[in-house]
């Protein structure tokens, strides 16, 4: 068994909070692209294309994405 490799880390804020987001590539999943954030969330992806982007993006929320999330958690 194969140990994922590393493609690259983003440092931002979101939430109010430090997040750090590790994006790796292991070729056992079916889908062997991911990112990993240490607030939990992750994401898998077939390929290359939008894990950059996607990963960045939640490290680095627009304010679009922000009010987003904002009425998201005042409607639960």
């Amino acid at each position: 068994m194969s140990d994922p490799l590393w493609i690259g880390t983003y440092h931002g804020r979101h939430d109010g909070t430090q997040a750090t987001v590790t994006a790796t590539r292991d070729d056992l999943r079916p889908e062997p692209y991911a990112w990993t954030c240490t607030c939990g969330t992750a994401q898998t992806f077939p390929t290359t294309y939008g894990l950059d982007r996607s990963a960045w993006r939640h490290t680095h929320p627009t304010l679009l994405d922000r009010l987003r999330h904002r009425t998201a958690h005042y409607r639960r």
